[in-house]
């Protein structure tokens, strides 16, 4: 009957392993091939404290990486409890790293910028243990360890024996069940050695298997089984392997749980990845600020621009909207063909009033009539008019009111007055309303008084004359006018300006039968005017956005340098169980945070500066879309330009990562 240990599977098992490095072409040549292991064949039992020992290039350190699933042989297998390791995943790999394995180098690995607590709980991050129970156990583990009131130190505060047994505390973080040794004392004295030996025994002695790669062997001595590789081939096996220890070695993982770990979970890592983050822009305050600044540069050009381009905009089409905006002035002409100018008739007109496309018909009458009031005479532009006339030209009273249609028809003999004709017939504080002015040879009741509209192009400024309506003006003062001077025709909405015209026109030539008409569209060369300031204010954007662009290629830079000077900690994060997945997330959430941040601080920025030219008197329309989108294009920013260095820094090999600088 086969004994149990016939039956259960070897913890490690190495066949034929063999590993080459090179045999690529590189350059205009063939890199040569160099085989470090020579077809080893390896059993490892649970429990067993195992020293492989060999001179420098002998290959230890290669078998090292392949028995923790930091690298792959080249041929041969490697099965692992019984499972074929080569048929892992990387993210199975990672699994096997962080549950199985606890690493403990020469140089120590320890992330410099994290403290010795933080170090230590590297591998549960990754596992996905939540903050308080990875924090209690990490604390509990250095202080076992003899590190009480090194907890909260940085590497470099710490003694090489100290920092090893840091390495060795996050080595046992997640439980440790094999210790992969990779000189563990030579970087140390030799009472450090010691006490680090004591260390491993103690772990063996508690049924962790320890598999210690040493060049020394009087450290080799102190296991329980000698294993000795020289030219990358075992040379000697002792061969003896401890009972006891096997019985009471630590229980085996479920390696099918490999398949089905999720790891560390979004909101963990992201935690972990923005604490790292913001770490790293505390010590490399000079250069992050010098990042933001293109980003804060960039964000706050765009909604300046905007806002300073939609300002001066609306204030144009403000001016302008004085005029209107949807104002056509239609009159008559003689045709092209000869003949004379055909009347305006008020059919037409009315003709014209029920076109869906038309807002308002307005005609006007207007010419210098001497008006008095007492000893006071003036040659004023008497403006006779409907009672659309403020809502055409979007022109507010000042005071009393504006005459209405049933007064126009009733031929009520009224007066509006112009903000310089009050100022010239009822100087300082005379209330002008309910006198009267002697506007030709008939006398007007004043009953209101415009606001001031300031000076327009043109011959005759608004505020001068004073207003009547049309058809009291027809019959007491311009009675040989037979047909309006011309008409202001108002378009529904700015939208149908020019629909507007064409209804009008078609109309006109169908009811006069010839072009003996004239229509000015001023309301058209306004709009272009707001679709020019519109394109300008879109260039002044983009020519911002260009500075956003450059602080993007600045995150790229300085992301594609912080992976490069932090190789080392990739690999150690790889080698304690971080997946792709999770390197690739902690640097692209790094260069999120900091155009997150610069757009932030852009927008802010770009608030006071424009609050700054407001208070000069620049016209500044802030837009929420624009500050909105601004913000946004920095973070997107941010995701674009960091990929490719978090890529990067994802798709590292373990080990080349491990011995990076």
């Amino acid at each position: 009957m086969p004994s149990p240990r016939q039956v259960a599977p070897p913890l490690i098992a190495l066949q034929d392993v063999r590993k080459r490095y090179g045999g690529q072409a590189q350059g205009d040549g063939q890199q040569p091939e160099v085989e470090v292991l020579h077809g080893i064949d390896l059993r490892i039992d649970a429990g067993e404290f195992v020293a492989i020992v060999g001179a420098s290039g002998s290959g230890k350190s290669t078998l090292m990486h392949i028995l923790g699933g930091l690298d792959t042989a080249s041929e041969g297998s490697y099965h692992f409890d019984g499972h074929d390791v080569a048929a892992f995943s990387a993210d199975q790999l990672a699994w096997l790293r962080r549950e199985a394995f606890g690493f403990v180098f020469q140089g120590y690995h320890l992330i410099p910028t994290e403290s010795a607590r933080e170090n230590v709980e590297v591998p549960a991050v990754y596992a996905g243990a939540p903050q308080g129970e990875r924090a209690s156990r990490a604390t509990a583990l250095l202080e076992r360890l003899g590190l009480e009131g090194k907890i909260d130190l940085r590497p470099n505060q710490l003694s090489g024996g100290q920092q090893q047994r840091v390495s060795i505390a996050r080595a046992l973080m997640n439980g440790g069940r094999i210790i992969l040794a990779d000189e563990p004392t030579g970087a140390l004295d030799s009472q450090s050695g010691a006490e680090v030996m004591a260390l491993l025994h103690e772990l063996a002695d508690a049924g962790h298997t320890v598999i210690l790669i040493t060049h020394d062997r009087e450290v080799a001595a102190q296991a329980h089984r000698l294993i000795e590789l020289r030219d990358g081939r075992i040379v000697h096996d002792s061969g003896a392997r401890n009972a006891l220890a096997a019985a009471r070695a630590l229980p085996a993982l479920d390696v099918a749980e490999a398949g089905r770990d999720r790891g560390a979970s979004f909101g963990g890592n992201l935690r972990e990845a923005l604490r790292t983050a913001l770490r790293g822009m505390r010590l490399n305050r000079s250069r992050t600020g010098l990042t933001l600044l293109g980003i804060v540069i960039g964000v706050a050009s765009v909604i300046v621009m905007l806002a300073i381009g939609e300002g001066t905009k609306q204030r144009v089409v403000a001016q302008m909207g004085t005029l209107g905006t949807t104002i056509m002035y239609l009159g008559a002409r003689g045709p092209a063909s000869g003949g004379p100018p055909g009347p305006i008739t008020p059919e037409d007109l009315a003709a014209i009033a029920e076109l869906p496309a038309i807002g308002h018909v307005m005609p006007v009458i207007g010419d210098p009539i001497t008006v008095r009031y007492g000893r006071a005479d003036r040659e004023v532009y008497v403006f006779a008019a409907s009672q659309d006339m403020p809502a055409v030209h979007h022109w507010k009273l000042a005071l009393g009111r504006y005459y209405s249609d049933a007064e126009d028809r009733d031929l009520a003999p009224l007066v509006v007055l112009g903000h310089n004709a009050r100022a010239h017939f009822f100087p300082g504080r005379i209330n002008p309303l309910g006198r009267q002015l002697l506007i030709g040879n008939s006398p007007f009741e004043v009953i209101g008084v415009m606001a001031e509209r300031g000076s327009d192009s043109g011959a005759e400024s608004y505020d001068d004359m004073v207003f009547i309506p049309y058809r009291a003006g027809r019959a007491r003062v311009y009675q040989a006018q037979t047909q309006p001077d011309y008409t202001v025709v108002t378009a529904a909405s700015v939208a149908q300006v020019r629909s507007a015209e064409a209804a009008m026109r078609t109309l006109l030539l169908a009811r006069h039968g010839r072009e003996d008409f004239a229509i000015s569209n001023p309301a058209a060369k306004l709009q272009a005017e707001a679709e020019t300031r519109s394109a300008m204010t879109m260039m002044l954007g983009l020519v911002a956005a260009v500075s956003l662009l450059v602080g993007g290629i600045g995150v790229m830079n300085v992301m594609l340098m912080t992976v490069r000077e932090r190789t080392r900690e990739i690999g150690i994060r790889m080698a304690t169980g971080a997946r792709h997945r999770d390197i690739l997330r902690q640097f692209l959430t790094e260069a999120m945070l900091v155009t997150w941040v610069g757009g932030t601080l852009g927008v802010l920025a770009g608030l006071l500066v424009g609050a700054a030219l407001i208070a000069w008197g620049v016209p500044v329309i802030f837009s929420v879309s624009a500050m909105a989108g601004a913000f946004m294009c920095a973070v997107a920013t941010g995701l674009i330009f960091g990929y490719m260095p978090a890529r990067t820094a994802a798709r590292l090999d373990p080990v080349v990562a491990l011995a990076g600088q």
